[in-house]
């Protein structure tokens, strides 16, 4: 397949979008100025790329604990990004959610989440909702190798394929859950290997290559799109940093050389080496897009830095609860305040 200028470049783009916000939030973490956890993204920036730019704004998409880059990747804004890593109150989620809770329902990203394979559920009932109204739009679950070993995710599987709904399964396999390889927790190879139990169709793609990554969400979109059903893609990649944050914290769980390996590999370099050797782009202008990005990344960090705190009072404001009723067992929810973000 044949793509546009505009299109190779909004991938490039998008990709280093990616790996400048990664790489900030990384040092801001290290220099104990980011609360929480922080996962990071760095190394599988082909995968939201290539699969998000195949999307329309209003097609929607799950996340993972690893969230950082689909958001990016859909389009999120720096600013409200940066401020909800810092806890202030004009993050994303007025501080109070952080990394693995950042959304932004106008832009279809329904948030990440800090439950291994949680996301997958919640696509499909995002799907459901898009055949149920006709509306033609299709929904993208992303989740890693180790979340088709958690029951939600074979559940989620098994009713997108009964109802035939439009969705895709973006699977990251990067070869680990947390610190774990791959191998030890599971019999098969390939994740794609799984799809054919639950009667869809599943292709294997090169996670380090966006224009692959791309060009085969592209076939899984306008199947969905067209009535077809779901599919699974299954990314081979890799983090280049350790399962959170930068530093390994002492637990040598891969080796120097294999790491070494996948950086060779970058997907950013690499796809900037054949933009250069096909001739759609000069080493000046892939410069200039990371120039300007480093720019707009300094002025989200200078945002971020010069936003408020929530407010006390606003502890319990958009934040949603399940009680129960002692007096006759009734299940109710609740919620604080509406107009949540």
């Amino acid at each position: 397949m044949e793509l546009t200028r505009d299109v190779q470049m909004d991938l490039h783009r998008r990709m280093v979008r990616i790996r400048l916000f990664e790489e900030a939030a990384g040092r801001l973490a290290e220099a104990a100025k980011l609360p929480g956890f922080l996962h990071l993204y760095v190394g599988e920036e082909a995968v939201a790329a290539g699969v998000c730019t195949a999307l329309n704004d209003d097609d929607h998409i799950t996340s993972t604990h690893r969230g950082h880059g689909h958001l990016v990747a859909k389009g999120g804004d720096f600013n409200r990004m940066m401020a909800e890593l810092m806890g202030k109150a004009t993050g994303y989620c007025k501080g109070k959610g952080g990394s693995m809770h950042i959304s932004d329902l106008s832009l279809g990203m329904l948030g990440a989440n800090g439950i291994v394979g949680a996301g997958t559920p919640i696509a499909v009932g995002a799907a459901f909702a898009d055949k149920y109204r006709k509306r033609g739009q299709v929904a993208v679950a992303f989740f890693g190798d180790g979340a088709t070993n958690i029951g939600a995710f074979h559940e989620a599987a098994n009713m997108a394929c009964a109802l035939h709904l439009p969705i895709v399964f973006a699977c990251e396999n990067n070869e680990y859950g947390e610190f774990t390889r791959r191998d030890r927790t599971m019999a098969i190879t390939d994740i794609v290997d799984r799809a054919v139990g639950y009667g869809m169709p599943g292709v294997i793609v090169d996670g380090m290559d966006v224009v692959a990554v791309h060009e085969a969400t592209l076939g899984a979109v306008a199947r969905a799109r067209a009535g077809g059903g779901p599919s699974l893609i299954e990314a081979k990649t890799y983090r280049f940093y350790n399962h959170h944050g930068v530093q390994n914290l002492g637990l040598k769980y891969r080796t120097d050389d294999e790491v070494a390996v996948w950086k060779q590999r970058d997907p950013i370099f690499s796809f900037e080496e054949r933009l250069i050797d096909v001739g759609t782009a000069t080493a000046a202008d892939i410069e200039q897009v990371w120039s300007a990005l480093g720019d707009d990344i300094a002025a989200a960090i200078a945002f971020a830095e010069d936003s408020p705190l929530p407010e006390p009072d606003q502890l319990l404001v958009d934040v949603y609860t399940t009680h129960t009723n002692h007096t006759n067992h009734t299940d109710h929810t609740s919620m604080t305040a509406r107009g949540a973000s």
